[in-house]
């Protein structure tokens, strides 16, 4: 009876390596559908599927009932007030469409990622990357419509300081914005695959554990299956963590989209 962990290893790189975008149809090097996509616009249909019953089901009382038209009421005020009122003030109702889009699109596609059998749409660096690219876009727009291409540059420097110092501090302050649209990227991107390459690491530890017994059955292979249920316990622990991060993750990610347009339409030098 060999030792299990001694093609942890290989097993590991392969779970790794099955995380890279493959093309479902079409070529990576050109235009390509990759799994990822397929799951991203799974993720959607159910989202708009949701979001359709919800508003069904509200439009039939005036009072709210039941447990789903609550909690979906719940979820749009949680986005209202903590996202959007507590942080842009009297220009929260312009913004509250995107904010909430971008919050419930990651959200969906993360808790879709978390269904065993499947990923997230959020688990590549190319679709963290496109959603930040959304709320760059989208903040830089609002500075600009707020004081203007010219007056939202000059606002990246802060008023009254001397040349060349002023210059220096710009420069950084355009960084600064560029590598937001970097960190809401890998940021999003690293917690969602960090987190299924642990819960996939854990799930091969219980069943190299298990499969001996399978093979052969004996005292000593049915003791080694016994450590399967320390390694289920555990992912099953870590299942109800990457839970909560999925949904911590998107609210990050609408926190921090929130906080940069509050910042673009500041009045203060």
């Amino acid at each position: 009876m060999g030792n299990p962990l001694d093609s942890l290893g290989e097993e590991v790189n392969e779970l790794v390596s099955s995380f890279t975008s493959q093309a479902i149809f079409g070529d990576l090097g050109t235009v390509g559908f990759t799994q990822y996509s397929f799951w991203f616009a799974l993720a959607v249909i159910l989202m708009l599927v949701i979001l359709f019953v919800f508003k069904a089901r509200q439009a039939r009382s005036l009072v709210p009932q039941g447990f789903f038209v609550n909690g979906m009421e719940y979820l749009v005020e949680f986005v209202r007030d903590d996202m959007c009122k507590g942080l842009l003030g009297d220009s929260w109702k312009r913004h509250f469409p995107f904010i909430a889009t971008v919050f419930i699109v990651v959200l969906a596609n993360n808790i879709v990622g978390i269904i065993p059998g499947c990923k997230p749409g959020t688990g590549t660096i190319s679709t963290t990357a496109a959603l930040a690219l959304c709320s760059f876009v989208y903040f830089i727009a609002c500075g600009i419509k707020k004081h203007g291409a010219l007056g939202y540059a000059k606002s990246l420097a802060p008023a009254g300081v001397m040349f060349p110092l002023n210059a220096l501090v710009w420069l950084i302050e355009v960084f600064s914005t560029i590598l937001r649209l970097i960190t809401l990227a890998v940021r999003l991107f690293c917690n969602l695959f960090a987190g299924h390459v642990v819960m996939g690491t854990f799930a091969i530890l219980a069943s190299l554990f298990f499969e001996p017994m399978v093979q052969a059955f004996s005292a000593a292979t049915a003791v080694q299956a016994g450590a399967s249920v320390l390694w289920v316990a555990i992912l099953l622990v870590i299942y109800v963590v990457e839970i909560m991060v999925a949904a911590i993750q998107a609210y990050v990610f609408a926190l921090l989209t929130s906080v940069y347009i509050q910042i673009a339409e500041s009045d203060e030098d």
